[in-house]
């Protein structure tokens, strides 16, 4: 049995392949005509945020089951795998730690200003201290959109870091830890110094981040964004943080070329470049649970983390 690879995953989870019998196939390039010359002959697929089009689920003679790396599955084709009778799965949770963790350092570098300090006392230019206001976290009010794995570690961290006020919104969760939930998306705006997004990219939370909600934001709060690109319309940020409105946002997703454009001219706008999670330890265990969800499938289990259990019976009758 193969596994196509696209994008490079940790050497653990490459071990469990090997161990239980399963070759890895890497493919050379993540680009989808790339993926669709090597896809065939391989019974499953790992792939990161390159996902998997409907031309390479057509070229899978063999292919059971696709297993992302990671939480979002949005540019796996899920139409396509229908069609197809394979199964998809992602490993949520895996990584989560190490996202959460990113997005408080975001949420201080925004804050504090750390990335323009860094490049001031590089350049030895003096006055920086005085050219900029720095705030705190400590006491103030986050708003969390989406209370999955992610969401729930970074307002414990705030809270528990910080003493922050922590407010939930998040349709979809059946819980929210003890925190309070927002009355609405608008309220938990206005109340909120600093709003991080952790909610997966739906057509209902496309540009949930839109003009509108940014001037429903309390004035001078800061914006971070871990989750998806897709959940901010850019040009309403950047008219945000132009006008002074916006206090700052910390990007680790962001469309392309963001990181240059406009918003790059603003000293109170950090990127990074989808670092989330992307730590060793995180890498270690997306890879091991990837692996073992495409171990489960060929062994003719269902992985419990599969997003489209009618395609089941098709894949593995």
């Amino acid at each position: 049995m193969k596994c196509l690879v696209i994008q490079p995953i940790h050497e653990a989870g490459l071990s469990k392949l090997r161990q239980n019998g399963i070759e890895p196939v890497f493919c050379p390039a993540p680009d989808m005509a790339t993926v669709a010359l090597h896809i065939a002959g391989c019974e499953a697929v790992i792939t990161r945020d390159a996902g998997l089009d409907a031309r390479a689920f057509e070229a899978g003679d063999r292919l059971r089951v696709v297993v992302v790396h990671g939480t979002g599955h949005d540019p796996v084709d899920k139409a396509a795998a229908a069609r197809a009778g394979v199964v998809v799965a992602n490993t949520p949770g895996a990584n989560a730690r190490s996202v959460a963790e990113l997005a408080l350092g975001l949420a201080i570098a925004v804050a504090r200003r750390i990335p323009a300090a860094d490049r001031a006392a590089r350049d030895s230019r003096k006055g920086f201290r005085e050219s900029a206001s720095f705030t705190e976290l400590s006491g103030k009010t986050a708003l969390i959109l989406g209370w999955g794995a992610i969401g729930r570690d970074f307002g414990r961290m705030l809270d528990q870091a910080f003493g922050m006020r922590v407010l939930v919104h998040s349709p979809r969760a059946p819980e929210t830890g003890g925190y309070a939930r927002a009355s609405s998306l608008a309220a938990g705006l206005a109340e909120a110094d600093l709003v991080s997004l952790h909610t997966p990219l739906r057509e209902e939370t496309r540009n949930l981040m839109d003009a509108a909600a940014f001037a429903a934001m309390k004035p001078g709060a800061i914006l971070v964004n871990v989750a998806r690109a897709g959940l901010v319309d850019e040009e309403a940020l950047l008219a945000s943080i132009a006008s002074g409105h916006l206090g700052g946002a910390g990007l680790d997703v962001y469309s392309t070329h963001a990181s240059q454009g406009p918003l790059a001219g603003f000293e109170n706008v950090v990127f990074t470049p989808h670092l989330g999670g992307t730590s060793d330890d995180a890498l270690r265990r997306v890879a091991e649970a990837a692996a073992g969800h495409v171990v489960s499938a060929l062994s003719g289990r269902m992985p419990a983390t599969t997003l489209n259990p009618g395609a089941w019976g098709g894949a593995f009758a």
